[in-house]
């Protein structure tokens, strides 16, 4: 095979073990026809993932402690070669030939970043084998990532029914981290996901430093990867919705004051007061504003990267994608 022909793929995991190995297994059919450089990164699992790895001769790094999803992919993408990098969710699932489907539409164009599936929610739902009852129509977890116009990141039809009109390569502001494959030139030029968000956000983080810097991004629908979503999040936390509140009200919040113009600050601050308001309802009041404060805290450090940012690239092109997007569903923004 060629050298274009080869694609990393970074599998992060924690405590997993029971997707993991439908996520390996689904690359054999996955990604017929492509040379895979595969390397699973451990963050610390202690439900006998990294035995299992070690038992079936898996390529794997296993870390002492979970250093969270942007350090694990970056990591992977340092140990490995190829110019291509499919980044994987341990819960995720590939349809056959959607890797290939995917370096296809990647290699025809030099000017993206990246491509994404179509993602498509593994919900248990699907009849057991053997059932005569009828499938439901499969339900979208993402058809490329968008902004709102106050600089939140959705992703595309999620939870709404598959349609046909989802078929048909098209741009997207941006791919979602949960699936998608990168340039490895792209990540060399940013310097991987800003592993400061742990986890949550880093994508959307990405995908505007990228758009700045000058990448486009493309959804591919003929590829078609299922993912559970939030999996190994619920495993690895006692009260995994608190920290994911605290995470997303920091990360979302340090990437407006990246690149959002001053104008939207009114706008901003409505959205983060009415989510202030409805984590109290949650109660995860606590956790939110611990998340907002840590944001306003790295102000100093924000301000730094938005004049980089402004005096390397054109802030421009990715403020144009801006509400851009069909309009996400309630509570469906980041």
């Amino acid at each position: 095979m060629s050298a274009s022909r080869s694609v990393a793929v970074v599998v992060p995991n924690w405590n997993s073990l029971k997707h993991l190995n439908r996520c390996l297994e689904s690359l054999e059919t996955g990604a017929a026809g492509v040379e895979v450089e595969l390397l699973v990164v451990d963050n610390g699992s202690q439900d006998g993932s990294v035995a299992h790895l070690r038992r079936q001769g898996v390529p794997h790094v296993a870390l002492a402690e979970n250093t969270g999803f942007a350090a694990a992919v970056n990591l992977g993408v340092r140990r490995t070669r190829s110019s291509s990098i499919l980044v994987l969710n341990a819960d995720t699932a590939l349809e056959p030939g959607s890797v290939a489907t995917l370096l296809d539409a990647l290699e025809s164009d030099l000017g993206l970043g990246g491509v994404q599936p179509l993602i498509l929610q593994l919900d248990g739902r699907q009849p057991a084998a053997g059932s005569s009852a009828p499938a439901p129509p499969p339900v979208v977890y993402s058809a490329g990532q968008y902004l709102t116009r106050d600089g939140r990141g959705y992703e595309q039809g999620a939870g709404s029914a598959r349609t046909p009109a989802q078929a048909g390569r098209r741009e997207a502001f941006g791919v979602c981290g949960a699936a998608c494959l990168l340039r490895r030139e792209l990540f060399a030029e940013l310097g991987g996901y800003d592993e400061r968000y742990v986890s949550f956000c880093e994508d959307v983080d990405l995908n505007v430093r990228a758009r700045i810097a000058g990448w486009r991004f493309e959804v591919v629908p003929e590829a078609v990867i299922w993912h559970v979503g939030n999996a190994v999040w619920q495993a690895g936390f006692a009260d995994p919705g608190a920290e994911n509140a605290r995470l997303v009200a920091r990360n979302r919040l340090a990437t407006q004051l990246k690149f959002m113009p001053a104008r939207t600050i009114p706008r901003i601050a409505a959205v983060e007061a009415g989510s202030l308001a409805r984590s109290v309802a949650q109660r995860r009041f606590g956790a939110t504003a611990r998340g907002k404060l840590e944001a306003l805290r790295r102000l100093p450090a924000l301000r730094r990267e938005r004049r980089r940012l402004a005096e390397t690239g054109d802030v421009k092109a990715a403020r144009a994608w801006l509400g851009a997007g069909a309009a996400p569903g309630a509570g469906s923004a980041r």
